[in-house]
């Protein structure tokens, strides 16, 4: 074993064994160094989904242990980090899966060329996506801009079936040192918040692999008619495990198409699900500036609130904007770091149309609370809600919370799972935002329920103004 070379597998959002290009590329080469960077990026994510981030390295680090193998760990500079790892092992080559935002493609650029310039191999390979962004294209050559026309570019692609975990990692000659988890303190952000939140999480690759397969055996069926009914335990689950890798596109892409092919009625749809994200990353990977700028330039002129101190802003933040189901889908937020996808639209709706604040605040918010945060997603669907992003639709759209909730929740009972009731108290998991919010917003289950912030009816009046003003100018 001591004559064969060694690699090292460069770990980031790919938290897996099965369907692992660089990892399958590093067992062919010899022996293999898994290793994970906590460089400058993972100090600007926020504090969700660092905690999320901890949680995943903590399982797949299980993982390999239990194949004979471990998960170095460094802080610093990728390419410092690597190159040392490199020097220590006497590594030859450095393989990993490829990343979309632009902050990745400009590091692993960097780090490619410097790497090849000192006669180190270095590969990257597709993981993250079912197709490379820059292979979808228009019958002109250029980006998909709008979804329905993407989606019927790419429903009929072949997806590759995916390949199964390797039955062990051949470790190196010699292990290099490894940093200690917890002095990372990557979950130190969440302070109080921290365990409620993790009881929500069931990280790894087997348990997205079960979550999967759950959803394909008892739930898929449905998913078609079920999954925007905020009571109902109708989707997947599976954003979080999706973001940071523990299971791939491909595999959930084959499962779903065999469940078609057997007739599940939801399949297809949850097929579109798959690549409603999948277009948000060629989005970003084609528009690098949209979770920055306005990606309809045009919307640029639009008058938004933008102060971060608005006690509006503040308000939704809370949960206490008066409106039931938007504060209940705030408070899912902050007790579990996810919220149902109609939800999301409901509440980003609300912000940016009904109180007329900024989408970029709303996103930073998502952005510092979700497990399952994604870059291109949360981008663009803000965007979408907004009215400035890739949205088809010939007209400005408002949600209304009240009709939203007749027709998704008409019984009320995603309302009282997170939200106190005065007459019959809280439930569990309504209790647990008390525990989990900061003490200096002296927020008690006690407290009588805020006052509406707007009218709905006002509001949308004056969303439509604004949105007439604008189109005028």
């Amino acid at each position: 074993m001591s004559d064969l070379p060694t690699s090292i597998y460069w770990i980031r959002r790919d938290f897996r064994l099965a369907d692992n290009a660089a990892l399958t590329a590093a067992l062919k080469h010899g022996l293999v160094v898994p290793v994970f960077v906590h460089d400058a990026l993972v100090d600007s994510l926020g504090a969700a989904p660092k905690l999320r981030l901890q949680m995943a390295i903590e399982a797949f680090g299980a993982r390999l242990e239990a194949l004979g193998s471990r998960l170095i760990l460094r802080q610093g500079a990728a390419l410092d980090a690597l190159r040392d790892v490199a020097r220590e092992t006497g590594a030859t080559a450095v393989f990993w899966n490829r990343l979309y935002d632009p902050e990745s493609v400009a590091r692993d650029t960097a780090v490619k060329a410097a790497l090849k310039g000192e006669g180190i191999e270095a590969e990257s390979y597709s993981g993250a996506l079912l197709f490379e962004p820059w292979t979808v294209k228009t019958k002109t050559d250029g980006p998909y801009r709008v979804y329905t026309p993407f989606w019927k570019a790419v429903r009929e692609t072949y997806v590759p079936l995916p390949t199964a975990a390797p039955g062990d990692v051949a470790p190196p000659g010699n292990w290099p040192r490894s940093e200690n988890l917890k002095d990372w303190a990557l979950s130190g952000e969440m302070r109080r918040g921290a365990d409620i939140v993790r009881s929500h999480v069931l990280a790894g690759e087997q348990a997205a692999q079960a979550r999967l397969a759950t959803f394909c055996e008892d739930q898929i069926a449905d998913y078609k008619e079920r999954r925007d009914w905020l009571d109902s335990e109708a989707t997947s689950q599976l954003s979080d495990a999706l973001s940071l890798g523990e299971i791939s596109p491909t595999q959930c892409w084959n499962a779903g198409r065999r469940r078609m092919q057997e007739g599940a009625a939801g399949a297809e749809h949850f097929l579109k699900e798959i690549v409603w994200r999948e277009f948000a990353w060629h989005l970003m990977w084609h528009y690098p500036e949209i979770d920055t700028r306005n990606w309809r330039p045009e919307w640029d002129g639009f008058s938004w609130i933008e102060d971060d101190t608005h006690p509006h802003f503040l308000a939704w933040c809370q949960g206490r904007t008066g409106q039931k189901l938007v504060d209940a889908a705030m408070r899912e937020l902050y007790i579990t770091g996810k919220m149902h996808n109609r939800a999301r639209m409901i509440t980003a709706s609300y912000l940016t149309k009904h109180l007329g604040i900024h989408w970029r605040l709303g996103m930073r918010w998502f952005e510092d609370c979700l497990v399952d945060w994604d870059p291109a997603s949360n981008a663009m669907g803000w965007q979408w809600v907004a009215g400035s992003g890739p949205d088809a639709a010939p007209y400005f759209r408002v949600y209304n919370p009240e009709t939203q909730t007749q027709k998704f929740d008409p019984e009320g009972r995603y309302l009282s799972k997170w939200l106190p009731d005065q007459m019959f108290g809280a439930s569990r998991t309504a209790k647990q935002f008390y525990d989990a919010v900061p003490e200096s917003w002296r927020l008690s289950v006690t407290d009588r329920d805020p006052q509406p912030l707007i009218g709905l009816a006002a509001g949308r009046a004056r969303a439509l103004a604004a949105y007439d003003s604008f189109k005028a100018q």
